[in-house]
């Protein structure tokens, strides 16, 4: 009984947090043995008995039973990313670089600066 308190303290305020759509319930003192009742959008529902399990093993079984796995969450941190912002460059993007926007100044790699745009002619004038 004292493991699943130690879980509600530590793990059950993260999960809130990043699930906000959720409803977490809790009910004190109602029955002999911890458990967690899942529901589900389609009308089912999961009872997990969480008796003499430490803290970390209810939140691992947590994970693996009703969270999502990594794959699916890094697809949807990629799916998130919106990728067609004209202002986005780099490797992933539509511009590899800025240079490529109209009205900015060219890559030195492929256009040589003016004299007085480098740092070396700018900051050295007295040694001219």
């Amino acid at each position: 009984m004292i493991y699943f308190r130690d879980f509600v303290f530590w793990y059950l305020p993260q999960i809130q947090y990043k699930n906000p759509t959720v409803q977490i319930s809790t009910f004190k003192s109602m029955t002999p043995t911890p458990f967690i009742r899942c529901f589900y959008d389609n009308g089912t529902q999961m009872l997990i008995d969480v008796d003499n399990r430490s803290k970390e093993e209810i939140h691992t079984h947590l994970l693996e039973v009703v969270g999502k796995t990594k794959e699916v969450l890094e697809a949807e941190v990629i799916a998130k990313e919106k990728k067609d912002n004209p202002a986005n460059f780099g490797p992933h993007c539509d511009r590899h670089c800025i240079c490529e926007i109209p009205g900015q100044i060219p890559c030195p790699g492929t256009c040589p600066l003016p004299k007085i745009m480098r740092g070396k002619y700018k900051y050295n004038k007295a040694e001219m």
